[in-house]
């Protein structure tokens, strides 16, 4: 892996490594662009071309109509960026900086469709060299039900051995390796959109800090990079590149993580999917991947199936008491919508005191979930 031991002394004496992460610190610098300034040319090389101003054929296939205008949009970017500073932040931050084809470089990602030209790193590289390894994703706006699920099997499959790889998003992300870290077990594996000093969302500090104590993030995006829309789609093709499977929990008919889908099918990936209430917006995108054609996951057994791995590692539900008797009839009525004690009372022939006592349980058990007033079943 490319390195230097403190500041550079000359831009002789930068390795490739610096010249790729200020290349990819020019506005709307993605992997296809940065490829195709690569064509045929060294960092340095690709550097100097771009400080020309000159528009690349080459790079115009891929860009269109605007090449003129980035190009001297990037000229001028590149005129502020001195990459021996750069290269020596990005250095003293404790960054890891990885190329294609260096001998750190994820192995998983070296036969990817369209890997990535550079790979930032915070951690332990060696985190993606667990035997197995699978990807829950899901929306931001998740239900109880969602984060409970994303929360179980990213603690059973870290109990088994298996890493889980997310995006670090809000909702079923996050839950997803909260669930991996509370267990232990396999190291997690982030991939991230932003520069890795600018976490995002701001709210998942803390899970940046833990996921990178235990394991890794990994991103295309040098210091200093902000959220942009165009990189979170090609931040997910890393995200399907990392995983043998894929886990959707929840989704929506449109969001990321259904191009985190797409860019699975297109590596061959198996993709399960976790049923949920037909009325729920958040399952509509999952249960039309299952009306699809995608392989239902009902318990961790389905993903350990899917991974080719021996045994089983029942998910905490599994353990949890089993209703009977009047609390089975009060968990029938609830059915999969929100509802409340009046809307039970009027379903069930229980005294009102005995009802409660009944959702009292059910609630401490972890078969429903009570938010100001209303009663969700999760199970």
């Amino acid at each position: 892996m490319a390195s230097t031991d403190g500041v550079v002394a000359s831009m002789s004496e930068l390795p490739d490594a610096a010249w790729l992460t200020s290349l990819l610190g020019l506005p709307a610098m993605g992997p296809r662009r940065l490829g195709a300034l690569l064509d045929g040319r060294s960092p340095p090389e690709a550097w100097t071309a771009v400080r020309s101003g000159r528009p690349l054929p080459e790079v115009a296939d891929v860009v269109g109509g605007r090449v003129g205008a980035l190009f001297a949009e990037w000229a001028k970017a590149a005129g502020d960026i001195d990459p021996a500073v750069v290269w020596a932040a990005t250095r003293a931050a404790g960054v890891e900086v990885v190329t294609l084809g260096d001998a750190a470089y994820p192995r998983c990602l070296l036969t990817d469709p369209e890997p990535a030209p550079v790979l930032f790193a915070l951690g332990r590289l060696d985190a993606v060299a667990v035997p197995s390894r699978v990807a829950i994703v899901g929306t931001r706006r998740c239900t109880r039900y969602g984060r409970d699920v994303a929360m179980e099997l990213g603690g059973a499959l870290a109990e088994a051995g298996v890493a889980v790889v997310s995006g670090l998003a809000l909702g079923i992300d996050g839950a997803a390796h909260t669930g991996a870290l509370a267990a232990g077990g396999a190291p997690p594996i982030g991939v991230v959109a932003t520069g890795l000093d600018i976490v995002y969302p701001a709210a998942n500090r803390r899970l940046w800090n833990r996921v990178a104590e235990a394991g890794v993030l990994f991103t295309e995006a040098p210091l200093g990079t902000g959220p942009r829309g165009w990189r979170f789609p090609s931040r997910n093709r890393i995200i399907a590149g990392f995983a043998d499977v894929v886990v959707v929990v929840e989704s929506h008919t449109s969001g990321g993580s259904l191009y985190t889908v797409e860019a699975a099918l297109d590596r061959n990936r198996p993709v399960l999917a976790v049923p949920g209430p037909i009325h729920s917006p958040a399952s509509r995108g999952t249960n039309h991947l299952l009306a699809e054609g995608c392989v239902p996951l009902c318990g961790i057994d389905d993903v350990l199936t899917a991974l080719g791995l021996v045994g089983s590692a029942p998910l905490p539900d599994d353990r949890r008491t089993t209703p009977d008797g009047s609390d089975l009839g009060v968990l029938d009525a609830a059915g999969w919508s929100p509802t409340t004690l009046d809307a039970l009372a009027r379903r069930v022939d229980l005294a009102p005191v005995d009802l409660a006592s009944s959702v009292a349980r059910l609630v401490r058990t972890g078969w429903f979930d009570e938010e100001r007033g209303f009663y969700q079943r999760v199970r």
